[in-house]
């Protein structure tokens, strides 16, 4: 698959993201559009670096959030990025089904993609980071990326990714994302679908490292109920005031369910890649 078409999925998915109400996010039906150019903008300044031709893993992060930090001066798409960079490789690849490539790809991280990935983590400095004994992002690498994700895995759902071959992406979000497309016919109600899926069925990893166990277990139940509220809706806008207002009420807690969201991303991205693969059906 060309560099262009990656990009332009990998942009494209950003966006229809934005579109969706997800509470306690950034989103088009906020009362206020603050934050979205700044998305937009990290999407596509973060694309070419992330779609590099040829590059690894390791230096696609790196040269994206180098992009992003340069552009918009925050960290605003470090989750996405760490996700979407081995999914832009594998989709590069077009040598087989797009987890199958995947797989290829995570197997064969290294040492240099660690450094790379633990330089550009610590240059966008994620809130609530803090420090482990081992392996810590600020020290020198000392083993590859893949093991590095596998000992932070279960305190962290991107990393739990990489270890898992993104299992929550292919399982829970596409299929997620299948039966709300075929119910709503729609891009928005599906977005919104797929992250509260993943918001019942994780404690957000962000929510975890600013306000602890304790909120993010409510705020799980709180979008399970509001999940199933919605699934059961004849028409999802009669769920959309109850939506915002959930909404507005984790704003001003400022929590903010950001792992669940890029895992949101990944999935839209991943959608819009089978569907442009000339493989999309071939033991994916």
């Amino acid at each position: 698959m060309s560099r262009e078409a990656i990009a332009a999925a990998f942009v494209a998915a950003c966006r229809e993201e934005l579109e969706a109400p997800k509470p306690g996010n950034v989103h088009v039906f906020a009362p206020s559009r603050k934050g979205i150019d700044l998305f937009v903008r990290s999407a596509e300044v973060a694309a070419g670096p992330l779609t590099a031709p040829g590059t690894r893993t390791g230096a696609r992060i790196l040269g994206a959030v180098e992009a992003t930090l340069a552009a918009v001066g925050t960290n605003t798409n470090l989750g996405i990025i760490l996700l979407c960079a081995p999914l832009a490789l594998a989709a590069e690849t077009g040598r087989a089904a797009l987890r199958a490539a995947l797989a290829e790809v995570l197997d064969a991280l290294d040492l240099e993609d660690a450094r790379l990935a633990f330089a550009a983590i610590d240059r966008a400095a994620p809130g609530g980071l803090g420090r482990v004994a081992r392996n810590d992002v600020r020290a020198p690498a000392a083993v590859t990326l893949r093991h590095a994700m596998a000992e932070a895995a279960a305190r962290d759902q991107i990393a739990c990714q990489y270890v898992t071959g993104f299992d929550a992406v292919f399982c829970l979000g596409l299929d997620t994302a299948a039966a709300a497309q075929q119910r709503w016919r729609a891009a928005q109600p599906t977005t919104l679908c797929v992250f509260l899926a993943f918001l019942a069925a994780f404690a957000d990893t962000h929510v975890v490292r600013e306000h602890g166990h304790a909120v993010a277990g409510e705020v799980r139940r709180d979008a399970a109920s509001l999940g199933a509220r919605l699934t059961r809706a004849d028409d999802w806008r009669d769920v959309l005031p109850e939506i915002l207002a959930w909404d507005q009420s984790l704003k001003q807690r400022a929590i903010n369910p950001g792992t669940s969201a890029d895992l949101t991303v990944a999935t839209l991205f991943v959608r819009r890649l089978r569907n442009i693969l000339p493989f999309v059906h071939n033991n994916d």
